[in-house]
């Protein structure tokens, strides 16, 4: 279907399509749950949360997650495009859960409000963009330097879950 033939990758087209598809999913589901001005009940919610003093203002969360994703964009890509091998489709595989698991983090955080679960969420996502930046980093290492920083996010931000959980309860 999308591939020329065993010993290439993805086609341009269809590897942009599935990075485009499946960041987009990601994205609505992360805007649908976001604690800005269209979301007055999130917002609120948000706000009142005990947070610990390193917590950076949100314009820093506007700022830096369009970065991360278009490193993700770019690695993921560049990864779809690499020859079918194992080595490929793990990575490509640990690439596809993690970008799918931002979205659902928020779903859990913002929606639900259960700190706990996303803090647990936040640290298993650290562990799969490790194993996703390891793994691609055997195909195509430009990818895994892409990967790199969103590892570092996350690594930051499972820190911010689990003190948030710890200040303010089960849900907030």
């Amino acid at each position: 279907m999308a591939r020329k033939n065993d010993h290439t990758g993805l086609s341009r087209p269809a590897a942009g399509l599935i990075v485009a598809a499946v960041l987009g999913f990601s994205a609505v589901l992360g805007r649908r749950n976001a604690p800005d001005p269209t979301h007055p009940r999130t917002r609120r919610w948000y706000k009142r949360l005990d947070k610990p003093d390193y917590t950076p203002p949100d314009a820093v969360f506007g700022a830096v997650w369009p970065v991360l994703e278009t490193g993700l964009a770019v690695g993921g890509y560049r990864l779809m495009r690499q020859p079918a091998t194992t080595g490929r489709n793990v990575a490509a595989g640990l690439w596809l859960l993690n970008t799918a698991m931002v979205g659902g983090w928020t779903e859990l955080f913002f929606r639900r409000k259960a700190l706990g679960p996303s803090a647990v969420a936040a640290g298993a996502m650290v562990a799969t963009g490790a194993a996703y930046v390891a793994t691609a980093a055997k195909v195509d290492r430009p990818a895994a330097a892409l990967g790199a920083p969103f590892v570092a996010w996350l690594g930051f931000a499972t820190l911010l879950a689990v003190r948030i959980r710890q200040r303010n309860g089960e849900s907030g």
